[in-house]
């Protein structure tokens, strides 16, 4: 873990730093700098996030990416038998070690993703149950979200006398084992609980806060490009307006390599997969399981090359430096691109992919687009780079994790319409009701 967590610290591992310390923002004023410069040194916090079969994916890995990004020392354990775990909507993640080799291990925070049947996989495993009731004994930081603060937390009587929030549903589960209240992120003594998938990042800067102060906080959200208002209705800016076309459910590739941004692509997927799309996610690479930025171990569907046969709706790039200038080196993807272009069918990209991947292929000529921000100076057209989704027509952009939510309603406002977009927020908890 020595090696991760130096990995997760050094700055040179950090995706786009060189472009924020030389870009808009000055190394001796920019609070940003100060956390690139001095996470190496800041004592690392250790953190355990179990996850299981049913995980909620979007959960899990916000979750432990935003946790990485403060510096804190994750470590992601399977509750199964094995290493690699089945999440939800068809994402599979291959975690850092098994529960049992966590149990002697004393940690800063343990902290909950929800999902089901993967709550009820968390709750019933005995060894995280004496784990977690260990840390609550000892007075350190435990979480949950979604369905695992009723589900887990609850049924372990962890939750006594406290302030505690979950998913709408599981609202009146959660009345019976704590003081309910539904609160986007509730905060009570040493634990902190959230509602869905649309909370999570929230969650997670406050799980942040927790273990390193407001300061650390603020800094490791700035870049994520969060959302002003938490639950207020996403809109998306567009231009050149086209009926996007699909037979029945719409075909989507969502390429992946080594260094994308774990975030950007599983939101995109789940999300997709949630409105009924089918999804391939395919490996840019030489072996179907990739690490992304932020150490996060994804497994693809298939191989690129055989991706590449069939024909999509939409491809859609998720960001990360490392995984950008993979696709971009890519002739195989950047052709699928052209082609897809040409034919006037959907593409997009996020974060860093329209700046290192469609503007020098020539795929944003006559486009308005967005990206994101520290590279927004590489695109040719900056008119409307402070949009936080930008259609054009066949084109889609979006800035960076904390904007792909809205990125992915997006597609599905422009494929299913805006009122099966709106449902999909509401059920995520990322638009309140």
């Amino acid at each position: 873990m020595a090696l991760l967590q130096l990995r997760h610290l050094t700055p040179h591992s950090l995706p786009f730093t060189s472009n924020l310390l030389h870009s808009r923002f000055s190394p001796l004023k920019s609070p940003r700098f100060s956390f690139f410069a001095s996470a190496s040194t800041a004592m690392a916090k250790k953190v355990l996030v179990p996850i299981a079969n049913g995980t909620e994916p979007m959960e899990a890995v916000i979750t432990i990416d935003v946790l990485r990004r403060s510096g804190a020392d994750v470590t992601v354990a399977s509750v199964e038998k094995e290493l690699h775990v089945d999440a939800c909507h068809g994402v599979k993640i291959i975690a850092d070690a098994l529960i049992a080799d966590c149990k002697d291990t004393i940690f800063d925070l343990i902290a909950l993703p929800g999902g089901m049947p993967g709550a009820n996989n968390l709750k019933d495993c005995g060894v995280l149950e004496s784990v977690v009731k260990k840390q609550a004994a000892d007075g350190r930081l435990y979480a949950a979200v979604c369905a695992s603060p009723a589900v887990v937390l609850g049924s372990w009587g962890l939750l006594k006398g406290l302030k505690a929030t979950c998913y709408p549903s599981f609202m009146e589960q959660l009345k019976s084992c704590a003081a309910a209240v539904e609160s986007r992120v509730e905060q009570d003594g040493k634990v902190v609980t959230s509602r869905g998938p649309g909370t999570t990042m929230e969650f997670s800067v406050a799980l942040v806060e927790q273990l390193y102060g407001k300061e650390k906080a603020d800094e490791v959200s700035g870049p994520l490009v969060m959302r002003p208002n938490h639950g207020d209705e996403y809109t998306i800016t567009e231009l050149n307006p086209m009926e996007w076309k699909c037979n029945n459910n719409p075909q989507i590739l969502v390429p992946i390599a080594n260094g994308s941004e774990e975030m950007e692509a599983v939101m995109t997927i789940d999300i997709l997969r949630r409105a009924k799309a089918n999804v391939v996610v395919a490996s840019v690479g030489d072996n179907l399981e990739i690490l992304a930025s932020r150490k996060i171990k994804l497994v693809a569907d298939m191989f690129l090359d055989e991706a590449a046969k069939l024909s999509y709706d939409l491809i859609v790039l998720p960001g990360g430096l490392g995984g950008a200038q993979a696709f971009a080196n890519s002739d195989k993807l950047v052709n699928l691109l052209k082609k897809q272009a040409e034919s006037n069918k959907p593409y997009g990209a996020v974060c860093a992919s329209p700046a290192l991947v469609l503007e020098p292929h020539g795929l944003l000529k006559g486009k308005k687009a967005t990206a994101f921000p520290p590279m927004c100076n590489k695109l040719s057209d900056q008119s409307f780079i402070d949009n936080r989704v930008v259609v054009d027509g066949n084109l889609i952009t979006s800035r960076g994790p904390g904007t792909s939510m809205e990125f992915a309603l997006g597609i599905v406002e422009k494929f299913f319409g805006r009122l099966k977009a709106l449902e999909l927020a509401k059920v995520m908890v990322f638009v309140s009701e």
